[in-house]
């Protein structure tokens, strides 16, 4: 579970903290599209033997991965500060 900030007089104000994690939250979509339109061909990588495309592609899904979690992590952050706005 996500601890999400309360919203409160003392705290940041409500649509900073909302608009800092929307920001986020687009800046994270992009980057996926952006790892997307990079080329992972195999021919990039066969001279370094018949195993190193396999590993890239598994490094490149393991990037997607943690941007998902990242991205999921801030959606989960962006969703409770809504929750609390009226």
């Amino acid at each position: 579970m996500t601890t999400i900030p309360t919203l409160h007089l003392n705290g940041t104000g409500k649509t900073t903290l909302r608009d800092e994690y929307a920001a986020a939250y687009d800046a994270i979509g992009k980057a996926v599209d952006a790892l997307v339109a990079a080329t992972c061909n195999a021919r990039d990588f066969y001279p370094q033997g018949t195993d190193a495309y396999y590993k890239a592609r598994d490094e490149r899904a393991e990037a997607f991965d943690k941007l998902r979690q990242a991205q999921h992590y801030v959606g989960e952050v962006l969703m409770g500060i809504c929750d609390q706005m009226p």
